[in-house]
């Protein structure tokens, strides 16, 4: 009977829970996803002087769906932030 070690296995089943995406910032991730499919889009229809609407157009779409995509990973849900402040008074 040797001594009781813990395991690795007992080890991550005390680490804390991990947070996971929200509900608005799958939202927003999906929304990003689109505007992005939608700006590659129309960076098909561009010609080669890049003087017509999706020339100018394409570029912003693209990174905003990536800003959009960035930023849903960080957006917290409603309730989360309504016990935050609750918790602050």
């Amino acid at each position: 009977m040797g001594k009781k070690t813990k395991g690795p296995r007992e080890a991550i089943a005390q680490s804390p829970a991990l947070e996971s995406l929200s509900a608005r910032g799958k939202k927003v991730i999906a929304i990003g996803a689109a505007i992005l499919v939608f700006g590659f889009f129309a960076i098909s229809f561009t010609d080669p002087m890049g003087r017509n609407w999706a020339s100018v157009l394409a570029p912003f779409l693209i990174l905003g769906g990536y800003v959009l995509i960035g930023g849903g990973i960080f957006v917290p849900d409603e309730g989360s932030v309504a016990e935050q402040s609750q918790d602050l008074s």
